[in-house]
Formats: structure tokens, C-alpha cells, sequence
């Protein structure tokens, strides 16, 4: 079999791809969240996904690629509540309309596309976990994740989480430790 090297964000180094089962390889990525129309940028993680499946099948007899697609949150239901219409009839319009763009960029669809609101359950135990653990907490109706339980947080962007600038991605919140 042809060897395939890969660009490891955790070591900074290319290495060889070994799965886990070589018979059956299966790749998760982050879907979009459907609330508005996509850009360019957009398109990005799904074409760099599509080239590596491609490659994954050509070398491997079994692929499974699994991407979400967040369809509750936030901006989600700001934008359901200015445009007056059911959440859920925002998000169908907005999953549609970024599965059809994936189309016309001749972007293969994922194998399985699980939506955010099909989970709930399982994220609500995770949360309950996180919060009974000591890794989140609760402040003002949110649930914030308490990144200094979390040694290496920061290590696969190559980060050190103290010298992250807090604020320099979002605004902080005045509730967040």
C-alpha cells in the first residue's frame, strides 16, 4: 500500500497516516452552522475534507466521513427570531442552500450528516459531566468550559493557553472565569 504522510499539528511534523483500522477509516469534521448564506471562506474546510477522503478511498477499502450540521444556537435562533419564522424552517432553508453550493464546487457530500438537534440528549449528559467533574461551569444561564482543568488546552494550534490574548476571538463575556 502507497504511504501517506500528513502534517501532525500536535508534534509539527509530517507522519505517516496509520488508522486505527486500516479495513474501516473513519474521519470526523466540523459542519457549518446554518443560519445564513455561505462565503467563500465557507467553502474552505469542506473542499480540503473532500481532497482527503478522495485520497482516503483510493487507499483504503472502507471510508466512513461523518460531517455535522449545527442547526441550533445562538446566532441561529437571533436570526430565526429577526426574520419571524420557525427555527427549524431557517435552518432546512440554510442546510439546503449550503449542500447545493457543495454541489456546484463538485464537493462530495459527507457518508453521514447528523444534526446538532438530533443530539441534544447526549449533549446535555456531556455538559452534566463536564460541569460534575470540575471542567465547566455555570454563570448567567451559560455554560462555560474551564480551560485551566485542561493542562494541554491550546496544544494542537500550537498555542500556549497563557499567552493567549483573552478577547482576541470574541468578546468577553464579564461572567467568564
Amino acid at each position: 500500500m502507497a504511504r501517506l504522510r500528513l502534517y501532525n499539528s500536535l508534534t509539527n511534523k509530517k507522519e505517516d497516516f496509520s488508522p486505527i483500522d486500516p479495513d474501516h477509516v473513519r474521519v470526523y469534521t466540523c459542519g457549518p452552522t446554518v443560519y445564513n448564506y455561505a462565503h467563500i471562506g465557507n467553502a474552505r474546510p469542506p473542499l480540503v475534507s473532500d481532497i482527503l477522503i478522495r485520497l482516503l478511498r483510493y487507499l483504503y477499502p472502507r471510508v466512513t466521513y461523518v460531517s455535522n450540521i449545527t442547526d441550533i444556537d445562538d446566532k441561529i435562533i437571533n436570526a430565526a427570531k429577526e426574520q419571524d419564522i420557525p427555527i427549524s424552517d431557517l435552518t432546512k432553508k440554510y442546510e439546503k442552500i449550503y449542500n447545493d453550493n457543495l454541489k456546484e464546487l463538485g464537493i462530495h457530500p459527507p457518508d453521514v450528516q447528523p444534526k446538532a438537534t438530533d443530539h441534544i440528549a447526549e449533549m446535555i449528559k456531556q455538559i452534566e459531566a463536564l460541569i460534575d467533574n470540575g471542567h465547566a461551569y455555570e454563570a448567567q444561564a451559560h455554560v462555560l468550559y474551564s480551560v485551566n482543568t485542561f493542562p494541554s488546552y491550546g496544544s494542537l494550534s500550537g498555542r500556549d493557553k497563557e499567552e493567549q490574548i483573552a478577547g482576541s476571538r470574541v468578546e468577553v463575556a464579564p461572567y467568564k472565569k
